[in-house]
């Protein structure tokens, strides 16, 4: 199967590629839709869960929820370096040093609700822990959290980010605004 990756994607190495599930799709309009239904269906198990969401287990459960049907590295962090993300072997200890950082943010409420979110998803889309689907964990992930603290859940521009298109150049140029350590972009367009 061939992939065509829209501009700020994480490409799939060889090994990750021939761990697709459903031996049927062969095209990327296929697993785009074959996604977004596991997709659907890890954010219905998401809003039944009445646990802690800022934990490492969660984080996994999460990423296989919504991505088990489709790849059997769900839920399992990447072992190879990616064009975007820390180095793998980081990925335990800067994950557990982001959600430290947002229990203690919450619990000092050292910035307003969506702002705390907003920066977790960022640092979670910085740190890349999985070989693939990060953007999409990492924004359900917030939802998740700014919801917990109150407040709706985001509409991320209100259109699908997976493909190219406007709304991906916004999101991608927020997050490297955010990258720079201007957050008002990425707060501006999570709520958009």
């Amino acid at each position: 199967m061939h992939i065509d990756y829209p501009p700020g994607a994480t490409p799939l190495d060889a090994d990750e590629l021939a761990s697709l599930i459903p031996g049927h799709i062969t095209t990327q309009g296929e697993l785009n839709e074959w996604e977004h239904a596991n997709i659907v269906q890890g954010d219905q198990w998401a809003r039944k869960q009445r646990k802690e969401i800022l934990n490492d287990t969660f984080v996994r459960q999460l990423h296989k929820q919504m991505f088990g049907e489709t790849w059997r590295w769900a839920g399992e962090f990447r072992k190879s370096n990616k064009n975007i993300g820390i180095d793998w072997p980081k990925i335990s200890v800067e994950l557990r040093k982001l959600l430290d950082d947002v229990h203690y943010q919450i619990e000092h409420a050292s910035c307003p609700p969506d702002e705390i979110a907003v920066r977790f998803h960022h640092r979670l889309v910085a740190i890349h822990p999985f070989p693939n689907g990060n953007g999409r964990h990492a924004r359900l992930m917030a939802d998740l959290l700014v919801e917990r603290l109150g407040q709706p859940r985001f509409t991320w521009g209100s259109r699908s980010l997976v493909d190219a298109g406007e709304t991906r150049q916004a999101y991608i140029a927020a997050l490297q605004a955010a990258d720079a350590r201007d957050y008002a972009p990425l707060l501006a367009f999570a709520r958009s």
